[in-house]
């Protein structure tokens, strides 16, 4: 498929897990990519598989996405290496504490900042351009965990939850203008984040399957928005 050929992707968390997935996914249907992260050798061997695999042009950024500036310079690079921007991934996460009684406040805080916070500063920084173009595509990486609270679970479902409700009022405010915004849900992925989790048995989701439900709300005619994408395992 070459649909999305030549588009331009930015993908928050790109260095491991889903956000890597989803870039190599995005890669294989000729999306240039910049890869942002905190961590600059992981990004570069992500940014050495894509290449070595396919014809594209990457570049990586480092990036804190708990930081407004840093996030508006990951645009503002993006934009100024490609002269445009048509797709941001909001991969980036945390999970880390989540009971309330256990009081790890500080985890609160990373896991607000990075899922919350982070979410947002990437949505502000590419509305002006999306808007300005009349399209554009806005990822973001929630959970089903925003549906589905679990005693362990209290501050990072919320955290999920607010990324859901982020992006359904987003689909409102952008109605009618050429942009458009999907939230994809996972359940258990195998990725280091969720390595010393159980999952009662079941086989976890490989993050390659949620690489398949973000190219699956690309490749939708433009006047197709998915808003919700639920991926869970058998």
């Amino acid at each position: 498929m070459t649909e999305l050929a030549n588009k331009v992707a930015v993908v928050t968390g790109a260095s491991s897990g889903i956000g890597a997935a989803i870039a190599k996914s995005f890669a294989s249907h000729k999306i240039n990519l910049v890869l942002a992260g905190r961590n600059e050798t992981r990004l570069k061997n992500v940014e050495t598989e894509i290449t070595t695999q396919y014809d594209v042009n990457v570049e990586t950024h480092v990036t804190d996405v708990t930081s407004n500036a840093s996030v508006n310079g990951l645009i503002e690079f993006t934009k100024q290496t490609f002269g445009q921007i048509d797709v941001l991934v909001n991969s980036a996460g945390q999970m880390l504490s989540s009971s309330v009684t256990e009081g790890n406040v500080d985890a609160w805080d990373t896991m607000i900042d990075v899922n919350i916070k982070g979410t947002l500063y990437g949505i502000n920084a590419v509305i002006p351009e999306f808007l300005a173009q009349s399209s554009g595509h806005i990822i973001n990486i929630a959970s089903i965990s925003g549906f589905e609270v679990t005693k362990q679970s209290t501050l990072y479902s919320a955290t999920k939850a607010a990324v859901h409700t982020i992006t359904q009022g987003l689909e409102k405010e952008l109605a009618k203008t050429g942009v458009r915004v999907t939230s994809i849900s996972p359940g258990m992925v195998d990725t280091p984040l969720s390595s010393d989790t159980d999952w009662g048995g079941r086989k976890k989701l490989e993050a390659n399957d949620i690489a398949e439900a973000a190219v699956y709300a690309l490749l939708q005619p433009a006047h197709v928005n998915v808003n919700e994408v639920t991926v869970r395992p058998v």
